[in-house]
């Protein structure tokens, strides 16, 4: 989970952007990126924690294969998000402040998590601990990637 703490730190950067829009980039603004991508570490990482490491059973998947072994990055455009880490409502520093605080608290105790604790991804499979790491940190790279984007001056 190396990259992740300051990926997380790069995205709590830009905050005070957060109802920055640029629509030919996004329909989200800053603040749904960010919100969206917390949302999602918070819920994958719950979603591991809740697994029975005993129940991990390891099967090939040529997406997952593709995309977290030889991309190394997510396609834009190809996806949409589950309605569980779509943000809803009003996003304000405050609420996106709330949101880094929960994910933090939640990832503290990541690294004494067994290995074979998993989370089932719609696209991917089953990912264990190892390629949970490994696709948390292109999720939030990706929709850094994004927000850098939304920011750039036209």
């Amino acid at each position: 989970m190396q990259n992740l703490p300051h990926l997380i730190h790069q995205l709590e950067s830009k905050i005070a952007h957060c109802e920055t829009t640029n629509l030919a980039i996004s329909g989200g603004s800053v603040g749904w990126h960010i919100e969206h991508s917390l949302k999602t570490i918070d819920q994958i990482v719950t979603a591991c924690k809740n697994s029975n490491p005993s129940n991990y059973e390891w099967r090939f998947n040529f997406n997952r294969f593709l995309i977290l072994t030889i991309a190394k990055k997510i396609p834009r455009g190809k996806a949409k998000a589950p309605k569980i880490v779509r943000p809803e409502g009003k996003i304000s520093p405050e609420t996106l402040g709330f949101s880094l605080s929960k994910v933090r608290e939640n990832l503290m105790d990541w690294k004494d998590l067994d290995k074979n604790t998993y989370f089932p991804h719609p696209f991917f499979g089953i990912l264990n601990k190892k390629e949970t790491e490994i696709f948390l940190a292109l999720h939030t790279k990706h929709h850094w990637m994004i927000i850098d984007d939304i920011l750039k001056p036209a």
